[in-house]
């Protein structure tokens, strides 16, 4: 997310902010160690999420993933509009313990919260 931790991987690949926007009604959001947020499709009892779009050169996709936290990785992501774009997810192992934070929508909102 711009000017977070790991925004640097997504300028370091070349990448462009586009907008932001919000996943459809089904993840779960996870604080990672309060560092990093994680997420994750589920069937049944997910939120939107905020998120935000960015294209990325197909080049750079692989610096991202490779400079990403372990237990992130590159998956489809459906919007609140249906479209389907490339995101950052987690594995679900990672999430185990860990904080869930989907009552606040977003990174942000949980960051503020603090």
């Amino acid at each position: 997310m711009r000017g977070l931790e790991l925004n640097g991987n997504l300028i370091a690949a070349g990448a462009k902010f586009v907008r932001e926007d919000a996943t459809e009604a089904a993840y779960r959001l996870f604080s990672i160690l309060d560092r990093h947020p994680a997420m994750y499709r589920i069937h049944e009892g997910g939120i939107a999420v905020a998120v935000e779009v960015w294209a990325v050169p197909p080049a750079g996709l692989a610096s991202v993933l490779i400079a990403e936290p372990p237990g992130l990785v590159i998956g489809k992501v459906r919007l609140a509009s249906g479209e389907e774009t490339l995101g950052v997810l987690a594995e679900p192992i990672l999430c185990e313990g860990q904080r869930d934070i989907s009552r606040f929508g977003g990174w942000r909102a949980y960051c503020a919260s603090l």
